[in-house]
């Protein structure tokens, strides 16, 4: 099923595309605002800070629903891929005209498969180039197996101090329909460790939707996993993915799935059952309370830099030279083997990169920024576009002011946000794939 915001954000993005282009001037490095303070994509805190992901690809088995880029390793080559996982690192940083990482996310991949001691390695390597903070967010998601528990206070050690629970479902039997490698009761003991090491920063990832899944059940599952879990709640809708073993069954008649009516009341029972017990949501798929939103996630929805390491990693920064104005989209080779000869070769993966234009920044505010229940401000549009106003551009089409009225859009005071999230008018959590390495729009399970 399709990501219905930026499905949205793309259907009236085109009226507003031609005032964009109409020669109104951005602000770039150097250039400021009518206040006297720094704006645009180039300004200062968007090109000095950025979050880093950083792509483990390697899994022991792939699950039957999955088509993320991850490998099953022939032979243990942890040490190598660690050694080109700092070398890239540092060759990025040094390439960007970052200064501090805000947020480190490792994903995959089976991240828990690494030893501490890569972990370790690569905030080491972060910290010799740029500034890491102490109270960084250093998120590591994990695959609630034995061998993944064990290893969870060792990572606290090496610096990780946020998990990442990739639970999906409390039912044993859905689990071995989703290729699983744990059970319910491994990733309750999983949560349990994992909360005493960091309570109030463990996030578990639960999925709706699957084969065979009521509403009933569904409500009766988040029931009692949000007895056990802590601060923050993503929850997915399981996309059946061309190609994968799960795609296959469905389309046999082996296995059938929720209609989307279903779906989509799973989605809005579980928002229900979620604001009940004092979680607020605050983007699609994602919930917290306490204060205990991902500060990385955050990040990518706001629109800032990020740099991706890791075999198929995607990245978003302003390089050095050329006068450092644009900001590029940057992806790694996929293919972990080949990712590794390129690092050894030349300090970096890298497989292509494109510099932006002004209205393609824009486009990705937009589209990242409407996932966000408080949609996108006034203050952070002016950001990226100081000379344009959110109303200067949306006030000028036809179609948006239609949009307006009839209210599928909602553009105020506060800010532009979609009414979807806001009414909750059956818009659905999805897992995307079209990034490796930061939600899973990059990288993180959360984004």
């Amino acid at each position: 099923m399709k990501n219905f915001v930026n499905t949205s954000v793309k259907r009236w993005f085109p009226a507003v595309r031609p005032f964009l282009c109409s020669g109104q001037r951005f602000s770039t490095v150097g250039e400021t605002n009518r206040d006297g303070s720094e704006g645009g994509a180039g300004s200062k805190r968007l090109t000095e800070e950025a979050s880093l992901y950083v792509h483990w690809p390697y899994c022991l088995r792939r699950c039957s629903y999955c088509n993320f880029n991850k490998y099953i390793p022939r032979e243990d080559n942890h040490r190598v891929m660690t050694e080109c996982l700092q070398r890239e690192t540092e060759t990025l940083l040094r390439l960007s005209q970052v200064s501090c990482i805000t947020s480190v996310f490792f994903g995959g991949g089976t991240p828990s498969l690494a030893p501490p001691s890569s972990i370790a390695a690569v905030l080491e390597s972060v910290s010799r180039q740029v500034t890491l903070p102490d109270q960084a967010e250093v998120s590591l998601e994990v695959n609630p197996t034995p061998a993944g528990m064990s290893k969870l206070e060792d990572y606290c050690q090496a610096g990780v101090n946020r998990f990442s629970i990739g639970v999906q479902s409390m039912q044993d039997a859905d689990l071995e329909v989703l290729g699983r490698d744990h059970s319910s009761c491994q990733a309750l003991q999983t949560i349990e460790e994992a909360q005493r090491l960091c309570p109030g920063r463990v996030s578990v990832d639960v999925m709706f939707g699957r084969p065979g899944q009521s509403v009933k059940s569904w409500e009766e599952e988040l029931s009692e996993l949000l007895k056990v879990c802590d601060d923050h709640v993503s929850l997915y809708q399981l996309t059946l993915e061309r190609g994968t073993q799960l795609f296959k069954k469905v389309q046999r008649g082996d296995l059938t799935v929720p209609t989307e009516d279903q779906t989509a009341q799973m989605y809005q029972s579980a928002r229900r059952f979620l604001q009940q017990r004092g979680f607020e949501q605050y983007e699609v798929s994602n919930f917290a309370r306490n204060n205990a939103a991902s500060l990385h996630n955050l990040s990518y929805w706001k629109g800032r830099q990020y740099i991706g390491v890791g075999p198929g990693a995607h990245g978003r920064f302003v390089p050095l030279g050329g006068g450092g104005v644009g900001r590029e989209a940057r992806t790694q080779t996929m293919e972990p083997d080949v990712w590794i000869r390129e690092v050894q070769q030349r300090g970096h993966g890298t497989r292509r990169r494109m510099e932006l234009s002004c209205v393609e920044v824009l486009e990705e505010v937009l589209v990242m920024g409407m996932r966000m229940t408080e949609g996108i401000s006034h203050k952070h549009w002016e950001l990226f576009s100081p000379q344009l106003s959110l109303r200067d551009v949306f006030g000028t089409s036809t179609r948006v002011r239609e949009l307006l009225q009839n209210g599928q859009l909602i553009l105020d005071d506060r800010s532009l946000g979609s009414p979807l999230l806001l009414g909750g008018s059956g818009l659905i959590g999805q897992r995307s794939t079209s990034f490796t390495g930061g939600t899973r729009n990059q990288s993180s399970s959360e984004m």
